[in-house]
């Protein structure tokens, strides 16, 4: 796509040392920090290797170039540390510069300060400069460096991207094609971001010394609660309180403020008002502090953004604003920072949650199930410190075997799925699956002051990570004490039930088949294995009723005959008093989920050929350059879209006039055959054309084509723009196949059963993009009308090949194109001579191209409005 003026928005990143910086395009006011990056924090040696050569005239003439007004072309980045205070510090800069002759090849160059080298700044900035120069149209930057130059070939080679060098004596040209879909760049960019953040997170997770800030003397207040909860904890480090009215408050030193404290504190804990964050937060800051937990609720929205930037600015990672507190039970720390009742006991459970009140029963239950907790997160309004953050750090802290999320919105969730279905293969996630209902999504927006998600995106990100996804508080904690103690089954859901109690064992039995797992039949020859073994009186179908008279050993005899047996793949124990619950074995779903998940290899995204993205990214620009708030595509335009993915539109014709729509009909119906036509109304805006009758179907010979068509003109006037001509659709398979554009979560692809009942039904299935190889057979094999594409009945099966390369196209398409919002094939005739798209209605917006894999923090919250 062609190049665009509009600058890139400035942005905070962490380095690799874990402090933020704010990655923005340079701009006059830059002239003196520029000019003194390269002539007075560059050793004479660098400025060689920068400059080729020593000249006293080369800081001066690169800061008037890259500080200059905007132009096309053109465009110079820096990292800036605490952006925003007089004393900011420029550690780099990066810039590119787009080759007249060759329209999307760039030169580029990048500087660093010396005492800033190898902390990932210039590395940082490339990342960032190529996510801008993408999408200006440039397909590859180039470069010229000493060949001595060690420490920027470095940096190319550490990149991820494929790079080609020519030595040429004492340079070298260096080239680098800038592929967005390289899966080593991505998992490369992935990988820096994680370490990045591990570092941020260490004064926040493992503190050596920590402060109070507002810990008041009052027995009920939340300061003193939890300064309490900390001594008693017998945290490791160092602990101080922040008070100026106060030399000691439960036996620990007081000070009149933090700038005052005989050391910096790794974390600071803030329960001060809510009017006092903002300037507590910068006190902190400015004090060297790099972690804050923020108890204080009712910010508004001024105060959240005072608190953020103040975090931005000074490299302090945040949990909060509104929450609990955190606790991490690791011995060499014993930290109980959360004024809830209870404390947590050491465990192997990381818990993060943006409720208090359900982190409080969520500690309550762990802690009888003597699962324990290794780390808990209260992330209330969640304004930095995230779910995906902590999945990071429970991968990595040698403590965790269970991730335990309560979630009700999402930042970043397509950066979440991406952790989540890594973490996923080295311990189970578990969830609860917030906000179904609509009033439950109010609930979890008016509660965490973010937008709660549509439930149908937020179940294809759990399904797509391998995310157990339970259905309230109970069932989780079932669900985590199942798969913490007990193996996983085998593949095939086959589950033994095994009851002292005969109507004990038909509850568990009926529940088992509620939860779609399967209580056979043992074989015959089992039956008599245990019957063996069992008391008198037992019988030994399936549920198996020992009688309240079995013994221990007899009871562990016919335990071990189930599961050497190979006939089925779990045994459930229930034996009376401390059987089941009225709503029983709700848990035993995770375990069967869990195991077919992780038995299914990783795949990667589905490639298919024959794409002209230049051209779909052509007409998308002419599109929005003529309609600049976007829209529904005519036919003939949405035609030529799908035509660059190669998507199967039958045969039609545009026409805008009775003596074009009698000449198509007869072209696609010629005299002396039986073949029918189909007119079709169109106008600028709609969408259901059967609804108000623009749709004439079966149509035979020039007559009723006209009068078909005078009949349009009589009802629909100067609304109509054209007709569409097409050929009748052989008989088939009605489906649907479509996508939506989530702001935040990305495209959405959904298949099902399709025509007009497609609103009705409850038959269509969705997966994110880009599709997997299993996303597409999940896609498939889902909805409720599944059976029909396997032939049901007698009716032949639909090619299932056209069918998953259908939906790699579109998933593609939805990828490259994220102008695209919304898609709607319906429907898709699918019958012997393969699948045709009878209609389709894509929709054009101007948005800004995302990239899920740029690292950036969460943005400052905008004014109220």
């Amino acid at each position: 796509m062609s190049t665009t003026r509009q600058q890139p928005p400035s942005a905070e990143a962490l380095l690799l040392d874990g402090t933020t910086v704010t990655v923005r395009p340079l701009r006059p006011g830059d002239h003196e920090a520029v000019r003194c990056l390269h002539a007075d924090r560059m050793s004479p040696g660098n400025q060689r290797l920068r400059f080729f050569a020593m000249s006293e005239r080369a800081p001066s003439e690169t800061a008037d170039r890259l500080c200059a007004t905007a132009h096309e072309g053109f465009l110079a980045l820096g990292a800036v540390a605490a952006d925003g205070l007089p004393e900011q510090e420029l550690l780099g800069v990066v810039e590119y510069e787009v080759d007249d002759k060759r329209p999307t090849v760039a030169e580029m160059a990048v500087a660093v300060a010396d005492d800033r080298h190898h902390q990932g700044v210039a590395t940082l900035l490339i990342e960032h400069l190529l996510h801008a120069a993408r999408g200006r149209g440039v397909h590859a930057f180039e470069a010229d460096a000493l060949t001595d130059n060690r420490a920027v070939h470095k940096v190319f080679a550490d990149l991820g991207l494929r790079v080609e060098r020519r030595v040429q004596g004492s340079e070298t040209r260096v080239v680098v094609p800038l592929d967005e879909n390289d899966e080593h760049y991505l998992a490369t960019v992935d990988d820096r971001g994680r370490f990045a953040d591990l570092a941020s997170l260490v004064p926040l997770l493992q503190p050596r010394s920590v402060a109070v800030v507002g810990a008041s003397r009052r027995a009920e207040s939340v300061g003193h609660a939890v300064l309490l909860k900390i001594r008693h904890g017998r945290f490791t480090g160092r602990l101080w309180a922040v008070n100026a009215h106060a030399e000691s408050v439960a036996d620990v030193p007081c000070y009149a403020t933090v700038a005052q404290l005989p050391d910096v504190p790794d974390l600071a804990v803030l329960a001060v008002p809510a009017a006092r964050v903002g300037a507590v937060a910068e006190e902190c800051g400015q004090a060297g502090v790099r972690a804050l937990v923020v108890l204080t609720a009712g910010l508004d929205r001024p105060q959240s953004r005072d608190l953020l930037a103040a975090c931005r600015r000074h490299s302090m990672r945040m949990v909060g604003p509104n929450c609990l507190g955190i606790a991490v039970t690791d011995p060499a720390i014993s930290l109980d920072a959360q004024f809830g009742t209870v404390s947590a006991a050491p465990g192997c459970a990381g818990v993060a949650v943006q409720s208090g009140g359900v982190g409080i029963a969520l500690l309550e239950h762990l802690n009888a199930l003597r699962i324990g907790i290794s780390s808990f997160v209260s992330l209330g309004d969640k304004y930095d410190v995230s779910g995906n953050d902590l999945l990071q750090w429970w991968e990595r802290d040698g403590r965790t075997d269970l991730a335990i999320l309560h979630l009700e919105s999402f930042g970043s969730p397509r950066a979440f799925s991406r952790t989540a279905r890594r973490v996923s293969r080295s311990m189970p996630v578990l969830t609860v699956d917030a906000g179904r209902s609509a009033a439950g999504r109010r609930g979890a927006a008016s509660h965490t002051s973010a937008a709660a998600t549509p439930t149908v995106t937020r179940r294809a990100l759990f399904a797509q990570a391998g995310i157990t996804a339970t259905r309230g508080i109970g069932e989780l904690v079932e669900a985590a004490a199942l798969l913490h103690a007990q193996p996983l089954p085998g593949a095939g859901g086959r589950v033994a039930v095994v009851s002292n109690a005969a109507g004990m064992g038909v509850l568990a039995a009926d529940a088992c088949d509620d939860a779609g797992l399967a209580v056979p039949e043992l074989p015959l020859n089992l039956v008599r294995e245990l019957l063996d073994v069992l008391p008198q009186g037992a019988k030994a179908a399936n549920p198996v009723d020992t009688t309240p008279a079995i013994e221990p050993g007899q009871l562990v005899a016919a335990v071990d005959l189930l599961v050497s047996s190979g006939s089925v793949d779990a045994v459930l124990l229930c034996l009376a008093p401390t059987g089941l619950a009225a709503d029983p074995l709700r848990d035993l779903r995770a375990a069967p989920g869990r195991r077919s998940w992780l038995a299914e290899p990783p795949s990667g995204e589905r490639e298919v050929d024959g794409i002209d993205q230049e051209g779909a990214e052509a007409l998308v620009e002419a599109f929005l350059t003529e309609h600049p708030d976007g829209g529904w595509l005519d036919p003939p335009t949405a035609s030529r879209l799908l035509h660059c993915y190669g998507l199967p539109l039958g045969d039609s014709t545009w026409t805008t006039s009775e003596r074009d729509a009698v000449v198509a009909a007869t072209a696609l119906a010629p005299a002396g055959h039986q073949n029918r036509v189909v007119l079709k109304a169109y106008w600028p805006g709609q969408v259901h054309k059967s609804e108000v009758g623009a749709v004439r179907t079966g149509l035979l010979g020039r007559d009723q084509v006209r009068l078909a068509h005078q009949d349009f003109v009589r009802r629909f006037g100067n609304r109509l723009a054209g007709v569409l001509v097409q050929p009748m659709a052989a008989p088939g398979t009605e489906l649907f196949a479509g996508m939506v554009q989530d702001e935040v979560f990305g495209p959405l692809v959904t298949f099902g059963m399709g025509g007009t009942a497609t609103d009705l039904l409850d038959g269509r299935s969705a997966r994110l993009a880009p599709l997997s190889e299993a996303d597409i057979h999940t896609l498939l094999t889902t909805p409720q009308g599944s059976p029909l594409l396997f032939g049901y009945r007698g009716a032949p099966p639909v090619d299932l090949g056209i069918l998953e390369d259908l939906l790699a196209r579109l998933s593609r398409m939805a990828c490259d194109l994220p102008q695209l919002t919304d898609v709607d094939l319906n429907p898709l005739i699918a019958g012997r001579a393969g699948i045709t798209c009878v209609d389709a209605q894509l929709r054009l917006e101007p948005r800004e191209i995302p990239d899920p894999y740029l690292r950036r923090l969460r943005r400052i919250p905008g004014p109220r409005g």
